[in-house]
């Protein structure tokens, strides 16, 4: 059937006019493809954690200590890229990491830490004693009237000698003397310098150590002699002088949204949490205990 002049003139009109939409359409799908690979080859979420290049059992370069192993859980949980800034955590670690914004997480701080937003803890550990069962001793208390008359090691904090608790309780019993003091920091130009005092007690240097729950357990068992470890008690010395605390994360202040999301991961993953910490022998004290009975 042949169209009349104005009929064909209709039906070019509307050839012309599906063409076009349908080149529009094309163009939409070249569009809307492009922007999915554009979407596809952003940059992947980055988890900068601040830690220490040197202090085992907590972290190290090497990626050997078990916060390093709780960052690698909390980045695969974030579908995160994990990066570190690496700063020996002495005087002034928080303000030239955290608060520098070159790094957004601190893996373990006391949950009472003013200075930084904290998540809710994720371990509770505490000061213990450290001794060589060879010797006989039994010590619990820092009341143990022993301790008046054998060596005792205590860690000292910060580079200005610091004490720690023990220290502080120790004095307070007038119990100095026989006290020998170890920096926290040790020579930091060796690897582990925590361990200087544990390995005090294996070599009998000092015949018992009040330390740092996990870095007491951690480099315990790898003396060549046997070693005890067990907690001090009770947990509080003073209403200001505990020996248990709680450990959570650390984020800076104002971003509560990122510690919401860390405190759902610590939730979720806890039996995870638990596992790494009892393979670096983390001693612990149950998270069920009176608030009251923490810092």
């Amino acid at each position: 059937m042949f169209l009349h002049s104005h009929e064909r003139h209709i039906v070019e009109k509307a050839t012309l006019r599906c063409v076009r939409m349908a080149g529009g359409l094309f163009l939409l799908l070249v569009i809307a493809v492009a922007s999915g690979s554009e979407a596809q080859s952003l940059p992947q979420r980055q988890l900068r954690v601040c830690a220490d290049p040197n202090n085992l059992p907590f972290s190290n370069e090497r990626l050997e200590g078990f916060e390093n192993k709780l960052a690698e859980l909390i980045a695969h949980e974030l579908n995160a890229t994990l990066t570190y800034t690496w700063w020996a955590q002495r005087r002034g670690f928080i303000r030239n990491t955290l608060k520098a914004t070159t790094c957004d997480l601190l893996m373990g701080v006391p949950k009472r830490l003013d200075a930084v937003l904290t998540t809710s803890p994720y371990y509770r550990s505490t000061y213990v004693f450290v001794y060589r069962p060879e010797n006989g001793l039994t010590v619990r208390s820092l009341d143990d009237p022993i301790l008046r008359t054998v060596k005792i090691g205590v860690q000292l904090i910060g580079n200005d000698g610091a004490n720690s608790p023990p220290a502080h309780a120790l004095a307070r019993r007038h119990i100095i003397e026989n006290v020998v003091g170890y920096s926290v920091y040790g020579d930091y130009a060796q690897p582990n310098p925590t361990a200087r005092i544990i390995e005090a007690v294996a070599t009998g240097a000092v015949d018992v150590a009040v330390v740092w729950g996990p870095i007491a357990s951690y480099f315990a068992r790898s003396q060549p002699v046997p070693l005890v470890v067990v907690p001090v008690t009770p947990s509080r010395d003073t209403p200001t002088l505990p020996f248990v605390f709680d450990i959570a994360l650390g984020v800076r202040r104002g971003e509560e949204a990122f510690r919401a999301e860390l405190d759902a991961i610590l939730q979720r993953r806890r039996p995870d949490i638990n596992r790494i910490l009892d393979e670096y022998g983390v001693p612990r004290v149950e998270m069920s205990e009176p608030r009251s009975a923490v810092q």
